[in-house]
Order: structure tokens, then C-alpha cells, then sequence
């Protein structure tokens, strides 16, 4: 089993743990799982997220190479740019998900990525599959270096995320602002954290602003402690978030976790994520989805609120008349909605909003109704 190079603070903290993707990982603290994910709504959270994977995929013409691997449009994409994308089979399964930023260009000597260089970030559980796959299917003069160990990865995410973390940022001297706020959502720069290089990217993966932060992981503690810190200096509420609130904020907000909403065997289609997918480019898989789009789904992805018991993975979804017609692919109590709810695969005639089901619970169906997605519009997307 392994551990991330915080596990130290965390048993120091009161996490209790859990096995996750091959890692020894903090599930939730002393307050709890539901107060972790109501703190991160509220004010903010900070996750250890380390487990994750990360590569640089350079060289002349890597651009290309990699679009042709991943579902989603890249080559219009600026440095400093970030997207969600999919990898997937050939059979149009989806073997990850991940985000790709693309980076400035500039000699390796000089502290910089080479030629063309894309910055991956990928799944902990699929991280050697995913930059095999990479390695195997990429022509041999593009580089796909795997920089996991060398790299730390943390989250800061809620509603005073940014601003904490613009506390710490420092001005660039003639490069103009270094502050968080002044990146993009979606985009990612290089900026410095209470004297530490960072590459801060204004993603995430609760439904939250804030920022995924990437620097040495000789600094892992260090920067860790010291936005821990800043938020008691700026009376900002702030605590560590485990791995059982990071779920219930990616599940509230529309986000797939791969093994339940996305897996080999379940396509972007299915999955509700099309909108991933260029079908004006070529890539991996896309043949197969033409083919299923044109045949029609057999299932779809839909959203349920549940009476009477906690939804939980496996469980039979049930039509009217009882009969099965899906499963559970991910369900759990929602502190934001206040509902028990969960993620089933049925057929599309009973994916549609106000469709009243049942899910089976410990042998007894219980009324579910198909509610409208997400349970929680993330920040990013209301206008």
C-alpha cells in the first residue's frame, strides 16, 4: 500500500483511512464527511490529491499525436489552456478521463517543457495503463515523461478558495499580475506561493472555484502548512476535505468518478458526456460511437432522488411494474440537497425527468423519481 507524503499529517489530524487506487488514503477527519463537504461549499476545502497522476507529453508535432488518442478538440487550445478530455478504446469505452493543459513552449535546459509540450493529469488508479497506452500508441520522437513522483498535487476549492490563495500568490516583476484570480477558468500559470514555484491550474472537482495546485514534492508540507495558515491569519475557514466528502461534491456537481459513472465498458454516450467528444476530428473509439449513435442507446445515464434507504452501487433499478430495468452505478447521501440519491444506467425511455422508479434496497423497492442533473450547477456555469 502505498501513501502520499502528507499521510503523516493526516494520521496527525484524526483521518481515519481507507484503501483507494493502490494508496493508503485519508477518507474523512474528526468532524466528518458531511461537515467536510458543507465546509467546502461554505468557504473551502483542501484536498491531498496526490495519488494522482501527471506527464509531460512533448516534441514536434505532439499536438497532433495527441489529439488523435483523445476524444475532445486540443489543437485550438492556447497555452495556459486547460480541457476535460476522454481516453478511450476501441471499442469507444472510456479507459480514462482527463485534463490536458497546454503548455508555453521552451528549452528543457532552461527550466522549460521542450517542443509542443502538453501537460496530462490523469486518474490515480489508471496512471501506469493510462501513460502505457501513451508511450505505446505515440510516435517514438514524442516524449511522454512521467513526472508523479517528482510533482505534489493538492486542491483548494470553495467559494474563498482564490481569494486565500491571493493572499499568498507574489507580483511578477515585469510579467504583470501572479495573482490566482487573474488566471482563467480553465487555464493554468505559472505563479509563486508563499516563495514556492507552482503551476496553478483554475480547475477542480467539487463544483467549486479554486485552483489544483502542481510544485516539487520536496515542498509538500511546506506549502500545505503554510495555506493552513494563511487562512487562520486571514480568519478564512478552512480544513483538510477526505476522499468521502471529495465524492459526494463531484457527485452533487455532475462529475463522473471512473469505475462507477465511467468505465471501459461505458461510452461517453451513455455516460452524458458527448459534449467531450469532436466528432469532426479523428480519434480512438470515435468509429465505434458513430456506430452506436446511429443504432440508438440501450442505456443512458440519469440522476435519482430515493425514499426510504441509501442508494448504493449495484442495486436493481426497477420500472412500475417491478421489473429490473438498470442498476446503481454510484448513490449516497447528497448535505447540499439533502437527499439520498444516486446515478443508474437504464434504458433512455426511463431516463427522463419526473420518471418514477423504484431501487431495490436490501430486498424492498423503494419510490425513486428522476430528477433534472446536476443536483448542484457548479460555479462555472451559471450566467
Amino acid at each position: 500500500m502505498k501513501a502520499t507524503l502528507l499521510h503523516p499529517w493526516h494520521k496527525e489530524a484524526g483521518a481515519r483511512f481507507a484503501p483507494f487506487a493502490g494508496y493508503d488514503m485519508p477518507i474523512q477527519y474528526r468532524t466528518g464527511a458531511v461537515e467536510e463537504h458543507r465546509l467546502c461549499r461554505r468557504s473551502a476545502g483542501l484536498f491531498d490529491i496526490d495519488h494522482m497522476g501527471q506527464c509531460i507529453v512533448s516534441g514536434p508535432g505532439a499536438g497532433g499525436a495527441l489529439s488523435s488518442l483523445v476524444s475532445g478538440a486540443i489543437l485550438d487550445m492556447k497555452p495556459g489552456e486547460a480541457r476535460y478530455n476522454l481516453l478511450l478504446n476501441d471499442r469507444g469505452g472510456i479507459i480514462d478521463d482527463l485534463f490536458i493543459y497546454r503548455l508555453e513552449e521552451g528549452p528543457l535546459g532552461g527550466g522549460g517543457y521542450g517542443k509542443d509540450p502538453w501537460f496530462v493529469v490523469v486518474n490515480a488508479g489508471n496512471k501506469e495503463q493510462d501513460f502505457l497506452w501513451f508511450s505505446d500508441r505515440l510516435p517514438r520522437s514524442i516524449s511522454v515523461r512521467d513526472i508523479s513522483g517528482e510533482t505534489y498535487m493538492i486542491a483548494l476549492q470553495g467559494p474563498r478558495a482564490v481569494e486565500l490563495l491571493d493572499h499568498l500568490a507574489e507580483k511578477e516583476p515585469g510579467k504583470g499580475n501572479g495573482l490566482v484570480s487573474a488566471i482563467p477558468r480553465s487555464g493554468m500559470r505559472k505563479i509563486t506561493l508563499g516563495g514556492i514555484p507552482v503551476l496553478a491550474g483554475r480547475t477542480g472537482y467539487t463544483g467549486e472555484d479554486g485552483a489544483e495546485l502542481y510544485y516539487g514534492a520536496d515542498q509538500a508540507l511546506v506549502l500545505w502548512e503554510l495555506i493552513l495558515v494563511e487562512a487562520r491569519a486571514r480568519n478564512i475557514e478552512l480544513g483538510p476535505v477526505g476522499l468521502a466528502a471529495r465524492d459526494s461534491l463531484r457527485f452533487e456537481a455532475g462529475m463522473p468518478l471512473h469505475g462507477h459513472e465511467i468505465r471501459e465498458d461505458i461510452s461517453p454516450l451513455e455516460a452524458l458526456l458527448s459534449w467531450a467528444c469532436d466528432f469532426t476530428k479523428e480519434f480512438t473509439g470515435k468509429a465505434a460511437l458513430t456506430a452506436q449513435k446511429a443504432a440508438g442507446l440501450t442505456r443512458k445515464l440519469a440522476t435519482v432522488t430515493v425514499s426510504g434507504g441509501v442508494p448504493r452501487e449495484g442495486y436493481r433499478v426497477l420500472n412500475g411494474e417491478g421489473a429490473e430495468i438498470g442498476t446503481v452505478a454510484a448513490g449516497m447521501f447528497c448535505p447540499t440537497t439533502g437527499t439520498y440519491s444516486a446515478n443508474v444506467f437504464v434504458a433512455p425511455e426511463y431516463a427522463v425527468t419526473g420518471t418514477k422508479l423504484a431501487v431495490e434496497i436490501r430486498g424492498l423497492p423503494k419510490d425513486a423519481e428522476v430528477v433534472k442533473r446536476p443536483l448542484y450547477v457548479p460555479v462555472y456555469r451559471r450566467s
